[in-house]
């Protein structure tokens, strides 16, 4: 079984920011997968279904971003997954503009905090990701009113093309194909 996990934070203050960006991904591959997140496990809003063939395990965590690794940790642990195998994490990056998408197998934080508790929560950063582009703050800005913040319409557009990419890749993902994946989506628009 795969884990797939959309980081973001919970409660409605927090729907359609920047931060959000891997709710917004588990829901849409929920919405394509007919996948409902009607569990709650390891401190997660979960949902298992299948995606071409191979079962997933769909998951909100419900910690705050900061937190992450909480719910993750425990997921993997009462599953016993392995995360370089079973686990697909998928979140916003500041570093990428919207509208663009960046696969990796493995990784460091990249200054993350909802990756760095993970990795520090499951010991490993071997586990695939699927970091979606939020756009980096403006100068001057903090860096939580950047990510906290909602999207122009312009690049709330490009962010939602992103997101349909995003389910696109998990899907290829999911069918050991993520060579493919990263090869298709691992380009600047």
């Amino acid at each position: 079984m795969y884990l797939i996990v959309g980081l973001g934070n919970p409660t409605a203050k927090y729907e359609k920011t920047r931060h959000n960006a891997g709710f917004d991904v588990i829901d849409a591959i929920a919405d394509k997968y007919g996948i409902e997140l009607n569990l709650r496990k390891g401190k997660a809003f979960c949902g298992t279904g299948y995606i071409e063939g191979q079962k997933v395990m769909l998951a909100k965590p419900q910690t705050y971003m900061n937190l992450s690794g909480d719910s993750v940790s425990a997921l993997v642990n009462f599953y016993k997954l392995d995360p370089m195998e079973d686990l697909i994490v998928v979140f916003d990056d500041i570093s990428l503009a919207p509208g663009n998408l960046r696969i990796r197998k493995k990784g460091s934080a990249g200054g993350h905090n909802g990756i760095k508790d993970i990795i520090a929560k499951t010991g490993t950063d071997q586990f695939a990701r699927v970091k979606v582009g939020v756009g980096e703050k403006p100068a001057g800005w903090d860096l939580a009113d950047h990510v906290l913040g909602r999207f122009s319409l312009e690049d709330r557009e490009k962010f939602d093309d992103a997101v349909k990419e995003a389910v696109d890749a998990v899907t290829l993902m999911v069918q050991d194909r993520t060579d493919e994946a990263m090869n298709r989506y691992n380009r600047k628009k």
